[in-house]
């Protein structure tokens, strides 16, 4: 089982910065966004125990919404070792995340 992490300014780096990690740009008005997570709470029971998934919500973290010049909500990065591999935009399926996650 995946951990599900909040993330913000000051542990944002350190988090991607080794292994996989898919990060979740959202907001708590944005139904998609709860659509969303719902997914990731049934992608973090069936993903590898390495794999993070770390939540940042846009409202209370806006200075990382412009550092990765998230404009749509929900935002999804998959990053390996520091950088990132995919970036999804919208709601996701549980196969394609988990697909996603597998690869990276």
């Amino acid at each position: 089982m995946a951990e599900i992490r909040e993330l913000n300014a000051a542990n944002y780096d350190e988090t991607v910065k080794s292994g996989v990690v898919l990060v979740d740009f959202w907001a708590p008005w944005c139904n998609p966004c709860r659509m969303l997570g719902t997914i990731l709470e049934q992608v973090a029971k069936e993903a590898p125990e390495n794999v993070v998934i770390g939540k940042v919500n846009i409202d209370d973290n806006k200075d990382l919404a412009v550092r990765f010049e998230v404009m749509n909500i929900p935002r999804i990065f998959i990053y390996k070792d520091g950088e990132i591999v995919k970036d999804l935009s919208g709601v996701q399926s549980k196969p394609k995340l988990l697909d996603a996650l597998k690869n990276a």
